[in-house]
């Protein structure tokens, strides 16, 4: 307390508080003039670590200009820091202003920012990059004193990191002695993040600071009434019970995995609300407006219960919440940790948390996850090199401020770690892409945005500045249409692609409401309230995968039947009839069963790599099974297996499992399927080659797609190695198709398949292929013709022999 200047100590002293080690820690990192990275668990405190240096210098020696930048990973979580550090600089008497700067912020006050800035800047790396594109970021910057990035994890490993990266590297530029600081609960490797945080990636320039553990997490895992599900992955079986702890609970956050299954869930437990408690809805297609007034409501506390999904998984601080609810898998225990944190929003008080299983193999999930986290056992995040098109954006941003010498540019860019391997002819492909459109483009005019003159580049035209920051970001969502009512009122988005499934009359759920359609146009769906039974938007996007750790777990679970008793009767039941029918996989093995049902053969690979590899092996499987003859139909995955149905019986898997596989099949694969193109789509948008946007006129989706498929077209046919072509190869293999998990699964293949031929289905089997026919969206008597073919596959797979 005595090395705190007496406003801050006078405030912690009024409150009973004292600050904590790792508080002091950091203030001490700063004072020495060290970068930090601060791993801390939720409700520690992390956000007062963070700004409480700057605090103790503003309070000693007051300045005007920028002197604080906050950098977060959500718009939401900006604005919820600056309500929870507004109001302790008020009681502290400190003359200190705080604003946020994100897409929501009005024009004007951009504007006023500029040229007033606060002390305290609170941002996204997007804005931030925005700012660095005028030319009076070298006068707003200068003086800036300590970058804080908050939940680092989110985002470090990923384009929004490598921009986030090269920013900070322009900051250091423009503010030399400016000092770098990274907070966040759930990081498994510090030291990769330490890395990732310091100027030329220097390691021992970052001090790692490590906050006390908090209390033990309070987590169970819900079971239905009867049996867990064979199928499924949304919990939505158990609605009446999660109405049952939202009605024992003071605040209830449900954590859904999409935005689909947030819908739904929120109407299935209007359903079942018999006390008509007040609950809500939050995800990130919801108007501004409609996420404020939730937000807003959830810190008064006026509701009960809150659906949401990962738009509210970081550092939102309400501290009435005393229960979260994860609907379906975790996937991820550093995720679920994350999530954890948010009831009871306090080191010292027991978090408590609810798993909700959509099926056997889900609960086996769960148990891995609460296993993982009660062992601090978190997730590991893969750095890779950055991305090439978000360089190209940055550059153009850097060249909007000021004309650049190239070697001084480059020089920067490599202090970035993501780009510290960046070779002089790499960035100069950069540099002449930005110039031309390269070499089948440089024809036209419209792509010519710089201008070398000798070691200097500067834009060509005042319009390619305009042009720049009307379309810069990093996030290339589907094109979305705005769900409107006819009196103006914006209740959000929905994705093109599901509006044009859409005409007047029919009905969807959104934003907790049922919708009727009442017209269209390019840009707006125009709804009324309706009373009708609706449908649920489906938004594009790959679905979360298991991560490795759990899917681990999962596995050694099969080789620890001394372990079974703590699973309910009905999951032991069901692996003590497998073990007992086929085998059990050991950890390492890759199990692979094949019989015959109903006049097919099925094959299924139980892998354990996650639905987004599964998805893309399966489609490899299919056609080599084309090829050798054997008359594939079809193949269904789920995160934990793969089924491959046929007429002709699969004898010899591992010759389908050659890993040149994804040397031959898979690059044939790629360049003939769409995926190559969504993926230049994306590259294309970020690398500024198409715009999203003209001034005061947005590109609908199909224009977008219609104007990259042309260039996809002229540079597969001229310039095949085009820049932007391998980006959107590189995006396509490793976001894509998770292709590193890909491969691992094919070198094990060779040395650890087991292959099992059975007479009939094993129980196993059960759980992904109930899949096939629920691919497609049914309803009503298909729906119940799929649970009566299920629940004959249960019967065959658990009868005894």
């Amino acid at each position: 307390m005595k090395a705190l200047p007496s406003p801050i100590a006078d405030w912690f002293a009024r409150r009973g508080w004292a600050p904590r080690r790792h508080q002091l820690e950091m203030l001490a990192a700063a004072e020495a003039g060290r970068h930090a990275l601060l791993v801390a668990p939720t409700g520690s405190g992390k956000t007062m670590a963070g700004f409480l240096p700057s605090l103790v210098e503003l309070a000693t020696n007051p300045t005007q200009g920028l002197h604080t930048l906050y950098v977060s990973p959500l718009k939401a979580l900006a604005i919820d820091v600056r309500r929870n550090l507004i109001d302790p600089i008020e009681e502290m008497g400190l003359d200190i202003r705080v604003e946020t700067r994100t897409g929501d912020t009005p024009s004007d006050r951009k504007a006023r920012q500029r040229v007033k800035p606060p002390q305290m800047l609170l941002t996204t790396p997007e804005s931030l990059s925005l700012l660095l594109s005028h030319e009076d970021a070298i006068h707003l910057f200068a003086n800036l004193s300590t970058i804080v990035v908050d939940e680092v994890h989110a985002f470090a490993s990923g384009k929004r990191g490598d921009l986030l990266s090269l920013c900070m590297a322009r900051l250091q530029t423009l503010a030399p002695s400016s000092s770098r600081v990274a907070l966040s609960a759930t990081v498994a490797d510090p030291d990769a993040y330490r890395a990732w945080l310091a100027p030329n990636g220097d390691i021992d320039a970052v001090s790692l600071v490590r906050g006390d553990p908090g209390a033990e997490p309070k987590l169970a895992i819900l079971l239905p009434q009867d049996r867990i599900p064979w199928s499924g992955h949304s919990g939505r079986y158990a609605a009446e019970q999660v109405m049952a702890e939202i009605e024992t609970h003071r605040t209830t956050l449900v954590f859904c995995n999409t935005r689909s299954l947030a819908e739904l869930i929120f109407q299935d437990l209007w359903a079942v609300n018999p006390l008509n408690l007040p609950i809500g809805i939050h995800h990130g297609s919801l108007s501004i407006e409609a996420r404020r007034k939730v937000e807003q409501a959830m810190a008064d506390g006026r509701l009960r219960g809150l659906v949401c999904t990962a738009s509210l998984d970081l550092g939102v601080d309400w501290g009435d919440v005393d229960l979260v609810i994860q609907m379906g898998a975790p996937k991820g225990s550093s995720r679920l940790l994350q999530r954890i944190g948010r009831a009871n929003h306090r080191l010292e008080e027991t978090s408590e948390a609810v798993i909700v299983p959509g099926n056997r193999f889900e609960y086996l999930e769960a148990r891995a996850a609460l296993d993982a986290v009660e062992e601090r056992e978190l997730d590991n995040e893969v750095f890779r090199p950055g991305t090439l098109d978000v360089l190209a954006q940055h550059v153009m941003a850097c060249a909007c401020a000021a004309p650049f010498v190239e070697s001084e540019m480059l020089a920067e860019v490599q202090s970035a770690l993501p780009y510290s391997a960046l070779t002089p002819e790499r960035f100069r492909q950069v540099l002449d892409y930005i110039a031309t459109g390269g070499y089948a483009l440089k024809a036209y005019d419209r792509f010519r945005r710089l201008t070398n003159e000798g070691e200097t580049w500067r834009v060509s035209h005042p319009k390619f500045i305009a042009q720049h920051r009307l379309n810069a970001g990093i996030i290339v969502e589907a094109t979305m249409l705005n769900v409107r009512f006819r009196n103006g009122r914006s209740l959000g988005k929905v994705e093109e692609s599901f509006g044009a499934t859409l005409r007047p009359g029919d009905t969807f759920f959104f934003s907790g409401l049922s919708l009727e359609v009442q017209g269209m146009s390019a840009e707006d769906l125009l709804v009324r309230a309706s009373s009708k039974p609706a449908r649920i938007p489906t938004y594009g996007g790959a679905r979360m995968p298991i991560s490795t750790n759990l899917a681990d777990r999962v596995r050694a679970y099969f080789a620890e039947p001394e372990h079974w008793a703590r699973f309910p009767e009905d999951v032991r039941d069901w692996l003590e009839m497998q073990a007992r029918r086929s085998v059990l996989p050991k950890p390492g093995q890759l199990l692979v069963e094949t019989f015959p049902r109903e006049g097919r053969h099925y094959m299924v690979v139980y892998s354990f790599e996650g639905w987004n590899a599964h998805q893309s092996l399966g489609m490899l499987l299919t056609r080599r099974m084309e090829t050798a003859g054997l008359k594939p139909i079809g193949f269904v995955a789920s995160d934990y297996a793969i089924a491959t149905y046929s007429l002709e019986p699969v004898t010899d898997p591992a010759a389908l499992f050659d890993k040149d596989i994804l040397e031959d099949e898979f690059v044939d694969w790629v360049q003939q399927s769409s995926l190559l193109k969504r993926a230049f789509r994306e590259v294309a948008v970020i690398g500024g080659l198409v715009e999203r946007q003209h001034p005061g006129k947005r590109k609908t989706g199909r224009q977008v797609s219609f104007s990259t498929d042309l260039i996809y077209d002229v540079l597969q046919k001229y310039e095949p190695d085009h820049l932007l072509m391998r980006a959107a190869w590189n995006d396509a293999r490793a976001r894509m198709t998770d292709v590193g998990r890909l491969a691992d699964l094919l070198d094990r293949a060779a040395g650890t398949m087991l292959h099992v031929d059975l007479a009939k289905v094993s129980p196993l089997a059960v759980p992904v292929l109930v899949l096939i026919g629920r691919e497609r969206v049914t309803q009503g008597a298909t729906d119940d013709a799929l649970l009566i073919e299920a629940e004959s596959l249960v019967r065959e797979a658990m009868g005894e022999d």
